[in-house]
């Protein structure tokens, strides 16, 4: 991805959030693309193009670098959900139940 599409958070904000706010943040754009995927196809893809950004920030974030595996395995089945799931048969309302139990998980 050339411009970041969230600049404030690359450029240092994101490193201020614990993992379980980051993955949190990612589900809340995979969730906004799996309500829209039916509904305009834009917004769809910009809802994944930026899910698929703060999932790599977060994979380059130095403090999780004992959880890269977890996390390129997210995005790897992140990428499956968006292609119609034909790899590993996932879906976005998979994707979508996985990073928003980070997010609840977040408030407590």
């Amino acid at each position: 991805m050339s411009a970041a599409l969230h600049a404030g958070l690359a450029a240092g904000g994101w490193g201020r959030l614990s993992l379980m706010e980051q993955l949190g943040n990612v589900g809340s754009e995979v969730g906004r693309a799996a309500r829209w995927k039916d509904r305009d196809p834009r917004v769809f893809e910009s809802a994944m193009i930026r899910a698929l950004e703060l999932l790599d920030l977060s994979i380059r974030d130095p403090r999780w670098r004992r959880r890269v595996k977890e996390l390129t395995r997210a995005r790897e089945l992140l990428c499956d959900a968006w292609l119609g799931g034909g790899n590993y048969g996932t879906t976005l309302e998979d994707m979508e139940r996985y990073f928003m139990a980070f997010a609840l998980a977040a408030r407590k």
